[in-house]
């Protein structure tokens, strides 16, 4: 009995073994999305290191500026990194407050469409590589890579309606093919004109001089110059030098305007 209980237990592993072979499933690999490609303006944040850059509460720096031949600024700029606030305080004693499009100041100033341009120009020219993403940023090509005689990385930014106190303003930034460093950003200015009457009359800032400051690239001079579309830079009309750059954390307080001063 035993032995029959064998041969049959051998017979049907032989049986089993010999039937069809199980197919295991066949691997699949997931789907990786690849990531879209940087686009331009944000290659050029990345290379200012805007991460590093926001990580920070504020900036500081002295600013002196020349323009036409005279000093338009001297002082100091204390800027969020989020640009959201800012306080110019200058050598002679006065002081501009910013929170976000609300400026202060003290009850005396005098030609407060001036004052305002400053509150905001400079302190967006020194923060432009860190905003090219902001809302209501548009950006288009711009094909002319040329400027007097070298070549850049470029591309056009114009601003939404309704974007900031010059929707109407536009820039074309030009940076460096290797580092992609922001080297030149041409604009036209419209506070108080037409878009129209500002392209007769372009600018532009060149960014020079670049140092880092706890690793964070920064150009310690501008230059500013006539720009045409076709001609590149062409009169230099103004310099600027920044001094003392540092990142600082601001105490409570410190963005707050002083009580009397007034919304311009």
């Amino acid at each position: 009995m035993i032995l029959r209980t064998l041969i049959f237990s051998t017979f049907l592993f032989t049986l089993l073994a010999c039937g069809p072979t199980a197919t295991a499933p066949a691997e699949t690999t997931p789907e990786v999305e690849t990531p879209a490609p940087l686009t331009f303006a944000e290659k050029v944040e990345t290379a200012h290191q805007k991460e590093s850059f926001r990580s920070h509460e504020a900036i500081q720096f002295d600013l002196q500026l020349f323009f036409g031949g005279n000093e338009r600024l001297n002082g100091t700029l204390t800027l969020s990194t989020d640009s959201r606030q800012a306080l110019i305080a200058y050598k002679d004693g006065k002081k501009i407050y910013v929170q976000d499009d609300k400026m202060f100041v003290a009850p005396e100033t005098e030609n407060l469409k001036s004052t305002r341009f400053a509150a905001y120009t400079w302190s967006y020219f020194f923060m432009l590589p860190y905003k090219l993403n902001d809302s209501g940023t548009v950006w288009n090509d711009y094909p002319n890579t040329n400027l007097n005689g070298d070549t850049y990385a470029t591309g056009k930014l114009s601003f939404a309606p309704g974007t900031g106190d010059a929707p109407d303003d536009w820039y074309v930034v030009y940076a460096d093919t290797e580092t992609l460093l922001t080297q030149v950003a041409a604009y036209i200015v419209t506070a108080g004109k037409s878009q129209e009457e500002a392209e007769e009359d372009p600018h532009a800032i060149q960014y020079l001089n670049y140092q880092k400051v706890d690793g964070i690239p920064i150009a310690t001079e501008w230059k500013f110059w006539g720009w045409q579309p076709d001609q590149g830079l062409t009169e230099q009309l103004g310099e600027a030098t920044l001094r003392n750059i540092s990142f600082v954390t601001p105490a409570e307080g410190f963005f707050t305007p002083p009580a009397n001063f007034i919304e311009g």
